[in-house]
């Protein structure tokens, strides 16, 4: 009985279990083009559902007050497309002089010029309590702003540039993000007093639609036939950084070698995010216990 209880209170977690083994055990299920079709199923029902699902269950005052936290949204713009970027320069400075291969420490950089994905980090910090309202704006702001600076970045630390499709690009994010979160907000107004009722499941929601995500992020890395290099290396870029790369590489003859790190980075992302999330959980918790005992009296 207890370990039934412990897996119903873990279940997350050992659906993170179940979803690896199983994209290990059939990868061709999960992988672009496969009968998931998660280029469809994932890209953008998936992602759409998770801010739907946030643009119903945040209060809209919430949302409003997140947009004028101008410190912290410039905080982590900077941190995420400038601060980061330049000290993962630094570091593969010093990485070059090991033996890893030049045009992984390419992919290296590529990553960290990156902005975060939109899902995951929304998700993730949902389920340890954080700000999702303030999480919402500045995944959906970076990746909007990722469009122009990252190819910028390139530019400046590698050298490569190319026509990125702004167009394409800016409304598959708008269809995906901004569009489910304003319907979420207009249903929310209609059936606002049944949610306040029933109070429906919507971290579990989320947390399931993180697995679908997880579980194809996986196929398509065990079934990737470019994730063939010495142990060093590939233990190396998981430890370093737990459809832009292709814009900007086309053609390039060491893309699949660039590629690598974005392929490993985003399960290890999902993946570590996700483990860790009950520990930064309790944190959080003991954190604001601990504001609520030292705030004076009213």
């Amino acid at each position: 009985m207890r370990l039934l209880e412990r897996v119903r209170k873990e279940w997350f977690m050992v659906g993170i279990v179940l979803a690896i083994a199983g994209a290990k055990l059939k990868p061709s299920v999960g992988v672009n083009g496969g009968p998931l079709k998660p280029e469809i199923t994932v890209s953008y029902i998936a992602v759409a559902t998770i801010f739907f699902n946030s643009g119903l269950s945040l209060k809209t005052e919430e949302l409003t007050s997140a947009l004028v936290h101008i410190k912290l949204h410039l905080f982590i713009q900077i941190f995420t497309l400038a601060f980061f970027p330049a000290a993962i320069w630094l570091f593969l400075q010093l990485l070059s002089i090991t033996s890893i291969n030049e045009w992984l420490l390419k992919g290296l950089q590529t990553v960290g010029c990156m902005p975060p994905p939109v899902s995951s980090a929304v998700i993730l910090t949902k389920a340890v309590g954080g700000n999702e309202a303030a999480a919402i704006f500045n995944s959906a702001f970076g990746s909007f702003l990722g469009i122009v600076i990252t190819p910028l970045l390139l530019l400046l630390f590698l050298g490569s540039s190319s026509t990125v499709p702004f167009t394409s690009i800016f409304s598959q994010l708008f269809m995906t993000v901004v569009v489910p979160l304003i319907i979420g907000q207009i249903v929310r107004r209609y059936i606002k007093d049944w949610l306040e009722r029933k109070k429906p499941p919507f971290g579990a929601i989320s947390s399931s639609v993180l697995l679908m995500i997880i579980y194809t992020t996986f196929c398509d890395t065990f079934s990737n036939p470019h994730i063939d290099l010495d142990k060093f290396s590939l233990v190396l870029i998981l430890f370093i950084r737990i459809p832009m790369l292709k814009i900007v590489f086309a053609g390039h003859e060491h893309l699949s070698l660039i590629s690598v790190p974005l392929l490993i980075y985003h399960p290890a992302q999902i993946l570590l995010g996700s483990v860790l999330v009950p520990t930064i959980k309790s944190w959080m918790v003991s954190r604001q216990k601990g504001v609520k005992l030292t705030r004076p009296p009213v």
